[in-house]
């Protein structure tokens, strides 16, 4: 006797029965841990300490961090941002954080399908190509400037899962 596709599945129906999907809390306890030992590669990095968040350096304001992200899909158009940066940089130091925001980023992507956001995978710069030649010229400043942002933004996205974000 030939099963076929539907005996297939059939066979199978009770082993999916019993399987559960991931409990959102649980989720959102894993975004809020990734986002703290981010922050802590970040802090083990000693030269992220020379400079403010909030200051600004001339011919770097294309890095995000100034403003708080409030939602979903702000947080992971930041991330891709900060990604695209980290990993043009180069640096022996940002490789585990650039892996690190890639896993976050999909768990951001969990979060926002449980609430029926439609997350599109955000892009990057779409003009960072212009920008080789600043980072050239300045990957020490560059990347310290990066890192400091990108640790107040994760600071400040840590807040905001508290408060439950929308889309």
């Amino acid at each position: 006797m030939r099963c076929g596709p539907l005996c297939q599945f059939l066979w199978l129906w009770p082993y999916l029965w019993y399987i559960e999907a991931v409990p959102i809390q649980k989720v959102q306890d894993d975004t809020k841990t990734l986002i703290k030992t981010i922050v802590t590669r970040i802090s083990d990095i000693s030269h992220t300490q020379a400079v403010s968040s909030k200051q600004r350096v001339a011919g770097l304001d294309f890095i995000p961090g100034l403003h708080p992200v409030l939602s979903l899909s702000g947080m992971d158009q930041t991330l891709a941002i900060y990604q695209q940066i980290l990993a043009s940089l180069h640096s022996r130091n940002v490789g585990q954080i650039s892996n690190d925001l890639e896993n976050l980023r999909d768990l951001l992507h969990l979060l926002a399908s449980s609430k029926t956001c439609p997350l599109p995978r955000a892009r990057g710069l779409e003009s960072f190509e212009s920008l080789g030649s600043v980072l050239e010229g300045s990957l020490y400043s560059t990347e310290v400037v990066a890192l400091s942002r990108l640790q107040a933004a994760l600071q400040d996205m840590l807040r905001q899962l508290d408060l439950s974000p929308g889309c």
